[in-house]
């Protein structure tokens, strides 16, 4: 299944456990909080400042 900009964290985690060791690597390090769960992986990447791109590049190779 191929990771989009409105999927949520936690639908990323869910659907695959190692996804979490590279959202940690783009320097989400709470990605298990609560809020963090529900925060779609665009809203995320604004807030931290990653390149929406190359996170989701990373995420679906």
């Amino acid at each position: 299944m191929k990771i989009t900009k409105d999927m949520t964290i936690g639908e990323i985690i869910r659907m695959d456990m190692s996804k979490a060791e590279i959202l940690m690597n783009f320097g989400m390090g709470c990605v298990g909080c609560p809020s963090a769960q529900g925060e779609t992986i665009e809203e995320a990447a604004m807030v931290h400042g990653i390149d929406l791109n190359a996170l989701l590049e990373a995420l679906n190779k």
